[in-house]
């Protein structure tokens, strides 16, 4: 029996969340502390399922980085494959809400420890005991950390432990958006499920930088043009077995490589903050993956995890356990 049902790898940080729902981003008097970064409250959400979390992100030798560790030790994360790294900084984010749809981030990344994430970090964790890797496309915008990742996958194959991508595009974290395209279809080839939006499936079959529209304070969720179902099949093309499209409200869409596809509603509610719901998405549906639930099921549980954090100010510290899930779902109408 494997020790570890996830391990994620990624980003970590202290998320900053306006007080001031409303407010213009430059209006805002003050903000609650919480904790984020995708791979982060994507192990969050897998350990109040119940779920055997680890998570591989850096932290720096200083108090924020106290913070996340201090964090992650009382949800039951495993924090042994965390390193301190000297002379880099943990992360921050300082996020606004303005709901229905206006979500402002400014991210604080400039020599990110979880950055610089290395070769050798993966190798101190035996693969052979998780049994799905969980990875997020923010880790290959830069060294060391893009290599620390294709070596995890190429050891996860060797393990025989299934790996899933979290395509997780942050327009800012890339110098040429073209760039971080030709990362994600590099690593597509080793992956065995991958999540993402639509926008998301573009920007990795993205070749011309023309059709991208990078609206001020929402440079991390651009418009990018294009034909999403080209894009679909460009990613299954590249040896993906299964791919999931999160639709937001109207739910989510399962691509299988045979040609098979797969639609899932999602559920009713009036969002306060859709920050996080993606991530809360992918909790719920590796829940119901390992407990082999099925496309349909595994992703029903995917949006009731992420309909329940649109309701909240915040990510991480708002990650349903499994009992409030059920009981999600047995109020709108069941699985």
């Amino acid at each position: 029996m494997k020790k570890y049902d996830v391990l994620t790898i990624g980003r970590s940080s202290i998320d900053l969340y306006s007080q001031d729902i409303g407010a213009d981003f430059i209006n805002i008097t003050g903000f609650d502390a919480f904790v984020g970064g995708s791979p982060l409250n994507i192990a969050t959400g897998c350990s109040r399922l119940g779920l055997q979390a680890a998570l591989l992100t850096g932290v720096g030798e200083d108090k924020v980085g106290d913070f996340i560790l201090n964090f992650l030790e009382k949800e039951g994360i495993e924090t042994a494959f965390i390193p301190r790294i000297p002379h880099a900084r943990s992360s921050a984010v300082l996020l606004g809400i303005k709901p229905p749809d206006n979500f402002p981030l400014v991210f604080y990344r400039n020599n990110a420890a979880d950055s610089q994430i290395t070769i050798d970090h993966v190798r101190a964790i035996d693969l052979t005991k998780v049994r799905l890797m969980e990875i997020s496309g923010t880790a290959l915008h830069i060294e060391p950390s893009r290599s620390a990742v294709f070596y995890a996958t190429e050891q996860a194959r060797l393990s025989g432990t299934t790996t899933l991508l979290d395509i997780d595009f942050r327009a800012d974290q890339w110098s040429d958006i073209r760039s971080f395209g030709i990362m994600i279809r590099a690593l597509l080839q080793r992956i065995d499920i991958a999540i993402g939006t639509e926008e998301e499936l573009l920007a990795a079959m993205l070749e011309d930088a023309s059709q991208v529209t990078i609206e001020h304070q929402q440079i991390s969720a651009p418009t990018i043009k294009g034909d999403v179902d080209r894009a679909i099949a460009g990613v299954l093309a590249l040896g993906v077995k299964t791919l999931v499209v999160k639709r937001g409200a109207n739910g989510a869409s399962v691509y299988e490589a045979d040609g098979t596809r797969t639609d899932v509603p999602g559920f009713p509610v009036v969002p306060l903050n859709v920050l996080g719901a993606g991530d809360a998405f992918a909790s719920g549906f590796i829940y119901g993956y390992l407990h082999d639930w099925g496309w349909y099921k595994a992703c029903r549980m995917g949006n009731a995890s992420g309909a329940q954090v649109v309701l909240q100010p915040g990510c991480a510290n708002f990650m349903p356990t499994l009992a409030e899930s059920l009981a999600f779902i047995d109020q709108h109408g069941g699985f």
